[in-house]
């Protein structure tokens, strides 16, 4: 059995970095949090104006993510994420393959919805904020499987 001395020096420098370098860290990287880019392919198919809805379809799909503020980092509640795709109940220009929800006060979305399955060989969702207080940011995650029951986007919204 290995017997492992702590001598002063160690319990000092461990006691300082891991009760004060997180908070540093923490804050200088929440300082240059920058915002998302709109991805290529994002807006195909975007239907302006899709209702705020529980679920899309059936559901059996989870997609996930977060609202963040660009510059700080600070969680957004209230941000309207559209969302659509290619799912086994309907292709991603149809209506009723679009919907829309709103994110909760630690800056999460959540909408269960059917199954993505690939379109062009890829299985992948579309979201979207499109609304009037940041810039508008189109997403289209990849997922790695279209076995996959989950599918996460994260937004890092500009003012507008």
């Amino acid at each position: 059995m290995t017997k492992r001395l702590i001598n002063r020096r160690h319990f000092l420098t461990t006691a300082v970095v891991t009760s004060v370098a997180p908070a540093y860290i923490v804050r200088a990287h929440a300082n240059g949090v920058a915002a998302t880019k709109s991805m290529r392919g994002g807006s195909n198919n975007y239907l302006p104006g899709a209702p705020i809805v529980d679920r899309i379809g059936g559901g059996g799909f989870m997609m996930t993510g977060t609202v963040r503020r660009a510059g700080d980092g600070a969680p957004l509640a209230g941000q309207r994420i559209q969302i659509w795709a290619h799912t086994t109940e309907g292709h991603e220009r149809d209506q009723h393959s679009h919907g829309a929800t709103l994110t909760d006060e630690n800056g999460e979305f959540r909408m269960d919805m059917p199954q993505i399955v690939p379109a062009f060989g890829q299985a992948h969702g579309h979201l979207a904020y499109d609304s009037d207080d940041f810039k508008t940011v189109f997403l289209r995650p990849v997922m790695s499987s279209s076995k996959d029951k989950t599918l996460s986007a994260h937004f890092v919204l500009a003012p507008a």
